[in-house]
Parts: structure tokens; sequence; C-alpha cells
């Protein structure tokens, strides 16, 4: 199922105010869009980026897969968000991968938002 422009622009707006909110270490936050996946890129201050999560779209714009990107394989797999959920909100997913990537697992306590 192919990602609605609303749903793109909406997805784009939170995780870019998730980011302003709870990761100063990046810059800015890149999507890539493919059928029902958004693939979601960290941009650090030097201007490196980071491959961070592949979000699943299932038709809710409030609940989404989640995969983390594994350098090691250089691809997704899809994940279990610290809530103990394969879906979740992108605010979520972010948290959890920039907690992985950034070295702050803080960000996985459950109710910390």
């Amino acid at each position: 199922m192919p990602i609605p422009d609303s749903v793109r622009s909406s997805l784009a707006q939170r995780l870019n105010q998730r980011r302003r909110d709870r990761w100063p270490q990046l810059t800015g936050v890149r999507l890539r869009f493919r059928g029902a996946f958004a693939y979601v890129d960290g941009v650090l201050e030097d201007g490196e980026v980071l491959r961070l999560c592949r979000l699943d779209y299932g038709g809710s714009a409030s609940s989404w897969g989640f995969a983390i990107y594994l350098a090691s394989k250089d691809g997704y797999e899809q994940s279990v968000l610290p809530t103990g959920s394969f879906t979740g909100s992108p605010q979520e997913a972010l948290d959890c991968a920039c907690g992985l990537y950034l070295g702050d697992i803080s960000a996985w306590r459950i109710g910390r938002r």
C-alpha cells in the first residue's frame, strides 16, 4: 500500500519535531519512500548521514512497523521496539534507532517521550 502524500508530510513533521526535542546531535532527518516503506536517515552536524530505520506503513499514520538498519549486513531487519511490540509510533522508532546509533539508551525507557 503506497503511503499517501498527507501521511508522508505528517511523518516528516513528527520525526523532525522529535529530533528537535530529543536528538540535538542530529541536524536533520531525511526520509526516502518506496512503496509502503519510509526509510529514515539522520544527518549529523558534519554532514554525515546515518541510516537509522525503516518504517512500514500499514494504513495508520500513528502506528508503523519497525525495522532497524544493520550496518553489518547493509540492510534492514524487522525489530521489536522497547515496548515489546513490532509496531509503534514513528517517534518510538526514531528513539530506538537513535538510542542505538547515538549511544543513548535512556531513550528506550518506556513512557519517556
